[in-house]
């Protein structure tokens, strides 16, 4: 939860940890998504109610549909693929889905800290946290920049 100087405490949305597979020939990759957004009203110049999805000539129309429930909801759906026809799966998997990355991922840095088990045989994070360059190309995150870790102690 979230403390308030006032003193009220504010419970944070639930992160969704998830796994699919513990095979120890195969690598382990892990999924990063986010489900929440910003706020938008249909004024801000939205067609249709931003929190309705709709289809409009075979388009998803609805507020985090790229950003960032489609690369979620993408995932999920390349897993119940591979089930559905019988594949293995290439690698395991395993997700990490939350509800505060538009107001910086409160909460989530202390429940990584907490769930270290979870993750200790991740080989691989994926980021799926992107826009698309075209109605037909996604873009593939590589690398990030601008991103420091470190522990700075002071006596």
């Amino acid at each position: 939860s979230l403390q308030f100087l006032d003193g009220e405490d504010l419970p944070l949305p639930p992160v969704i940890l998830g796994e699919l597979g513990k095979d120890p020939q195969k690598a382990t990759v892990c999924f990063y998504g986010h489900v929440d957004v910003q706020p938008a009203k249909k004024e801000d110049g939205w067609k249709t109610d931003p929190y309705t999805l709709t289809e409009i000539n075979g388009n998803l129309y609805g507020r985090g549909a790229t950003d960032n429930k489609g690369p979620v909801l993408a995932w999920i759906n390349a897993v119940e693929t591979f089930r559905a026809l019988k594949l293995a799966m290439p690698v395991n998997f395993k997700f990490v889905i939350e509800g505060m990355e538009e107001a910086g991922s409160l909460g989530l840095e202390k429940l990584l800290e907490e769930s270290q088990y979870f993750f200790s045989d991740v080989d691989y994070i994926v980021i799926s946290d992107n826009l698309w360059l075209s109605n037909k190309k996604p873009a593939l995150t590589y690398g990030s920049r601008g991103n420091a870790c470190f522990c700075v102690e002071v006596k």
